[in-house]
């Protein structure tokens, strides 16, 4: 806990899922050869001009949307002039006067409590080159110059390192089911900057320092935490916090200074004199927000509605897409939706785990998870059977072939199970006698016994009751 207020403000580039480039036709797919997926616009060459990405633009009306912001239908592009190596025009194409989404706001939950964050603005703009250090120089991929991203900019609404990392997390998911980006923060497709301050006064902000390029959910909780850390122990000494650019060192698990700032950059920012103003049709702005897949927050509230899930298997599920996807189409074969999801969250997920495997790559068919719970709703087989065959299932195998072959199907008809029964109280006097004398223990042992004689075969609860039935009438 610090003894300041903590300001916390978040900056979020994330790269759109498109097949081309935001102004070219170059490709955009990821981990090929470097400079292979590059064209002349995208390193500016003379006489190139840009040509807008259309789905770029629709990808971006969908996360302005998915996060209540208010769109504009008038699409402008600037100029941010500046020159580094990893900026082959001297220029990055971007919406600096003309955001098309603003004022927004998503809801993230801490410990169970519900907040909103606002969001100051989503604006449009391309992505960078990426650059190498090395020992015999730097060297330059031009691969991702071009890419579409759309910059996210909170509000500096966060007040402590739990709410950054819910909030960063919060968004990820939504951007991942509105289909507007992979988000895989490890390949650098969804990048996170945090602006943090500390002040004595929770009226007046303190020195902002801004952590660049944090790459996981649990970094962005432990570099603000550090810098916090950090920032409190300076002011403590009466020491003040230097405005500048920082780092997370994750083995050292503290932050490190990368530079100062000694001013803002003038970036001479201009109107893109090559792309005219777009006036976008209000009623193709209608049909892609009409169209927009369902939100998190809104899969667990149906999950808990129509599947009768508690709130916390819901939440599992819907944490990984395909989780949910896969539980809802076991969920349209079988009845028992609660055991469908215990299957799912427990067996399955760790059988996936241990065999490397996950639910976007799953080869079981959902007809067949959802046989199975019914073979052990129905009692036809025991639960214990049912861990046997969803072995053999996850194997590829069909679970009643797997039943049949293994001998396994459940005697429920009373005749049989009463023979049975019959037979170990004959030959269990002792136990007949213990369980009058008020031993229920005597009870487990004679169900072990009708399961033994059975081969696993009678059905346990059954047989439990038909014990109790003959032992009432000796």
């Amino acid at each position: 806990m610090s003894n300041y207020f903590v300001t916390i403000g978040i900056e979020i580039h994330c790269e759109l899922k498109t097949k081309t480039k935001m102004f070219s036709s170059a490709p955009t797919s990821f981990g090929e050869v470097a400079n292979t997926c590059v064209n002349e616009i995208d390193l500016g060459h003379p006489g190139t001009l840009p040509c807008v990405n259309k789905h770029a633009i629709e990808l971006a009306i969908k996360a302005c949307t998915g996060m209540h912001c208010v769109i504009d239908p008038l699409v402008r592009f600037d100029r941010k002039n500046y020159y580094y190596s990893d900026l082959p025009k001297g220029y990055q194409i971007t919406q600096q006067f003309f955001p098309i989404g603003k004022d927004g706001y998503v809801e993230i939950d801490v410990d169970g409590e519900k907040k909103k964050i606002g969001i100051e603005r989503i604006h449009m703009e391309e992505d960078t080159a990426k650059q190498f250090h090395k020992e015999t120089g730097t060297y330059i991929d031009f691969n991702r110059a071009g890419t579409p991203l759309i910059e996210i900019v909170s509000r500096p609404d966060m007040h402590s390192a739990k709410e950054a990392a819910a909030y960063v997390e919060t968004l990820r998911k939504n951007l991942f089911y509105l289909n507007v980006s992979d988000v895989k923060m490890e390949e650098g497709s969804m990048r996170c900057d945090v602006n943090i301050s500390l002040s004595a006064d929770e009226n007046t902000l303190g020195t902002k320092v801004e952590i660049k390029n944090l790459n996981s959910i649990a970094n962005v909780q432990k570099a603000v935490q550090a810098e916090i850390e950090r920032q409190s122990a300076l002011l403590d000494s009466g020491e003040e916090v230097e405005q500048a650019t920082r780092r997370f060192d994750e083995a050292q698990k503290t932050t490190i200074l990368m530079r100062k700032k000694e001013g803002n950059v003038d970036y001479k920012y201009f109107p893109e004199p090559n792309i005219f103003p777009i006036q976008l049709d209000a009623a193709w702005i209608q049909n892609i927000q009409d169209h927009l897949e369902e939100l998190p927050d809104a899969r667990i509230e149906r999950f808990m509605r129509d599947y009768g899930l508690n709130d916390y298997d819901a939440g599992v599920l819907v944490a990984d897409r395909a989780m949910a996807d896969y539980f809802e189409a076991v969920a349209k074969q079988t009845k028992e939706t609660k055991k469908a999801a215990n299957w799912i969250i427990g067996d399955m997920s760790a059988w996936l785990n241990k065999n490397a495997k996950n639910f976007e790559t799953i080869e079981v068919e959902p007809q067949a998870l959802a046989t199975l719970i019914d073979l052990i709703s129905k009692g036809e087989i025991s639960g214990k059977q049912g861990k046997v065959v969803f072995e053999e299932v996850m194997l590829g195998k069909d679970p009643k072939q797997v039943v049949e072959e293994k001998g396994m199907k459940q005697v429920s008809d009373d005749g049989a199970i009463l023979a049975l029964v019959n037979s170990v109280l004959d030959a269990n006097p002792q136990s007949i006698e213990d369980y009058k004398n008020g031993k229920d223990r005597a009870i487990g042992f004679l169900v072990g016994q009708v399961m033994k004689a059975s081969k696993g075969q009678a059905n346990p609860k059954r047989t439990n009751e038909l014990i109790r039935e003959e032992l009432a009438k000796r």
